[in-house]
């Protein structure tokens, strides 16, 4: 009899272990299988295993709210039924071999708060909408194939801390709405082909650590605003096209360690830095 009631114990929590997260939600999960390759994942899935035995996940109140896949061999394309994990807070699926463009749906998983999708080969523009994410804290897509411009509805992501972009194919300017990034500790925008004037409103960015704009096509005086950023750390502007002298420039960023500008700039002395409209 007691052999019984453990049986029967055993294949009720095996059935609460499998019902433990929608069905919405497994779907999504097997969705993001299937188009990427799972069969070939580094560490794969037993799909007939209850998900809380599934690598790379975290569940939490019978709700997946993060998927860590980083390093795994994934392969194709991010389905479009990744949106039904609404729940979700982190989504970290870099250093693959993802492709094509970002699902429309993605901008809809507003709970998100961590998005790394870095070294793939991911292509297509940043969606116009993804100011719709307004809890994200981290959006970094640097190494892959996106072009286009820098949609101006980034500066909703006011929750912001990380934003990297670097080595992509991305044009245009850097939008003025990026002041609107209050908290933002890293900016990172190096090895794209971004132009124009920095904006002078940069300097309400207090919260910036890491400001990298090397490598891009920028151009003109560096706006005065640029030496309220006490907080800077790291501060790379070096394969541009600025002009003016800013050798003294590095004096004026009390915590600066890392600091670059093209030799032409780092001679003499810094008479002003001069502001240029970006509008």
């Amino acid at each position: 009899m007691k052999t019984l009631k453990l049986t029967l114990l055993c294949c009720l929590l095996s059935a609460f272990t499998f019902a433990s997260v929608s069905q919405s939600q497994k779907d999504a999960l097997v969705a993001l299988y299937n188009t990427t390759n799972g069969d070939s994942w580094n560490t794969s899935w037993d799909l007939d295993q209850p998900i809380t035995e599934w690598h790379g996940l975290t569940i939490e109140n019978n709700e997946v709210i993060a998927i860590n896949l980083s390093f795994n061999n994934l392969r194709g394309k991010l389905p479009s039924e990744i949106s039904e994990l609404t729940s979700l807070r982190m989504l970290n699926l870099s250093f693959n071999k993802l492709e094509g463009e970002l699902p429309k749906s993605l901008t809809s998983m507003t709970n998100l708060e961590v998005l790394q999708l870095f070294s793939n080969n991911l292509s297509g523009s940043i969606p116009t909408d993804i100011g719709r994410m307004e809890n994200l804290k981290i959006l970094e897509l640097y190494n892959n194939n996106f072009f286009g411009e820098i949609p101006s509805s980034i500066g909703s992501l006011i929750k912001l801390e990380s934003l990297i972009l670097s080595s992509n194919q991305l044009i245009g300017k850097l939008p003025t709405s990026i002041s609107n990034l209050k908290s933002l500790k890293v900016l990172s925008l190096f090895d794209n082909s971004l132009l124009g004037t920095i904006p002078s409103n940069i300097g309400e960015l207090t919260q910036l650590e890491e400001l990298v704009l090397s490598n891009n096509a920028f151009y003109g005086d560096l706006p005065d605003e640029l030496a309220q950023l006490s907080n800077l750390k790291t501060l790379l502007l070096s394969n541009n096209g600025f002009k003016g002298n800013y050798a003294v420039l590095k004096d004026k960023l009390p915590n600066i360690v890392n600091f670059d500008l093209d030799e032409v700039n780092m001679k003499d002395a810094l008479a002003t830095l001069d502001s240029e409209d970006d509008n």
